[in-house]
């Protein structure tokens, strides 16, 4: 069962509400295969929008970064007993990503200095040097090449 629907997953989606060549199903095996599409179509966006945001801890108690998987993001989120100290940072507000990128397609690898993490981007393999800090001034990203 697992394998069929990753096979049905993988097709081009060919029956849908957008499809031209379709307006009414004339036939029940038409319908069936229409409201398929449909199916499909709502089960990739799921599973699109799953596990698009992940939060890594730092060895810092207070602080933890927050990634958009799909996008590259990335946003430092501080707690406290204290609600004035809470808040989150951007670090990363650019969108790395390409065009069909989907969630999952970016990771955060700590590095054994604490505030610094490697960003990976898993389709194509870019990085980023990625430092959280205490401080605006000490938070940033760049690029490795």
């Amino acid at each position: 069962m697992k394998k069929l629907l990753i096979a049905l997953l993988m097709l081009p989606l060919s029956v849908s509400a957008q499809s031209s060549y379709i307006s009414e199903p004339a036939t029940k095996t038409d319908s069936i295969i229409y409201s398929l599409g449909y199916e499909i179509q709502s089960l990739r966006e799921t599973l699109q929008t799953r596990d698009r945001y992940k939060l890594y801890p730092t060895t810092n108690t207070y602080n933890s970064l927050l990634l958009d998987t799909k996008t590259g993001r990335i946003e430092q989120v501080q707690w406290s007993q204290n609600r004035d100290n809470e808040g989150s940072f951007s670090i990363n507000s650019t969108d790395l990503s390409y065009a069909g990128y989907t969630a999952g397609s970016f990771e955060l690898y700590p590095t054994p200095n604490m505030f610094q993490f490697i960003l990976i981007d898993k389709v194509n393999g870019r990085k980023w040097h990625v430092q959280w800090g205490l401080k605006s001034s000490e938070m940033w990203i760049r690029q490795i090449y």
